[in-house]
């Protein structure tokens, strides 16, 4: 099996599994994090003008919804099953026009030209193909339409992302390593690299901005936010009763730097991408 397939594979794993649980079990409080992400992708999709707009790894479905209530209709995919069928049921709830295809994106047969803009909120960086996901992607919006993404930059500018994994690390030897260049968080912090995955792929007109919106959780959320989600909450289920205590105990001061009262506080550092799909592609 080659690299690609494996890596395909354990994706697809992964956000079917216990990792694509948790998130479905903590939408709101993601959602509320990440909602000056959100409202940054729903304010470019108002400049590009686009009707019919397609939302990549749209998870349960938070920018999905948003852009349809501005534009009257949405598309989501996502490889996650769980996080779909959450979707759509929030879609369904809300009276809101999305609607959701549970898809791997480098390889689903999207109707061609049929989008104006592509848009997505962290969900581009596990592809472990990316060239042929943004190429197949290209296929799907028409000629000129537009692209919109908000990616991690790198891990030196997001200490939060990387607090849990790091105190926690004497007590979790066996936490998964993040490999530069490789699917994950911070697959999309080289600018270069970004766009000579886009380019390569049918993009033009790349361009990096960076921004740094402040995300903000109720403190009291912040112990269930660290052992569900990142390297540290894939790991930790598995640990038994008196790691785990060892490990919030130490864990939980590390965060201290950013907790402000009754919430936690910090920036996420992220770049903001744009490009436009190329004419003239075969």
């Amino acid at each position: 099996m080659d690299a690609s397939r494996r890596d395909d594979d354990e994706q697809a794993a992964r956000w079917n599994g216990p990792p694509g649980h948790a998130w479905v079990d903590l939408r709101q409080l993601l959602d509320g994090m990440f909602r000056p992400i959100e409202e940054l992708l729903v304010r470019a999709v108002a400049e590009e003008g686009a009707a019919r707009v397609l939302d990549v790894g749209c998870g349960t479905g938070a920018v999905t919804r948003a852009v349809a209530r501005r534009t009257g209709h949405c598309v989501g995919a996502d490889i996650s099953g769980p996080m779909i069928a959450a979707a759509r049921e929030l879609a369904e709830r809300e009276g809101v026009p999305a609607s959701f295809v549970h898809a791997d994106v480098q390889e689903h047969a999207f109707e061609p030209g049929v989008f104006d803009t592509v848009v997505s909120r962290f969900g581009v960086m596990f592809f472990p193909d990316p060239v042929r996901a943004f190429a197949n992607l290209r296929t799907a919006v028409r000629d000129g339409g537009g692209l919109r993404l908000v990616v991690w930059r790198g891990p030196e500018e997001n200490p939060f992302m990387t607090t849990a994994e790091r105190a926690a690390a004497p007590f979790v030897p066996d936490l998964p390593a993040r490999l530069p260049g490789r699917p994950g968080q911070f697959a999309f912090a080289e600018p270069d690299r970004v766009r000579g995955i886009l380019e390569e792929g049918g993009w033009s007109d790349v361009a990096l901005r960076p921004v740094d919106p402040v995300c903000t959780l109720p403190e009291e959320d912040l112990v269930r936010y660290f052992t569900r989600l990142g390297p540290l909450g894939t790991i930790l289920p598995q640990a038994d009763e008196r790691t785990r205590a060892a490990v919030v105990e130490a864990v939980r001061p590390a965060f201290e730097p950013f907790v402000q009262g009754t919430e936690v506080r910090y920036t996420a550092a992220c770049w903001e991408i744009s490009a436009r799909a190329a004419a003239n592609v075969s």
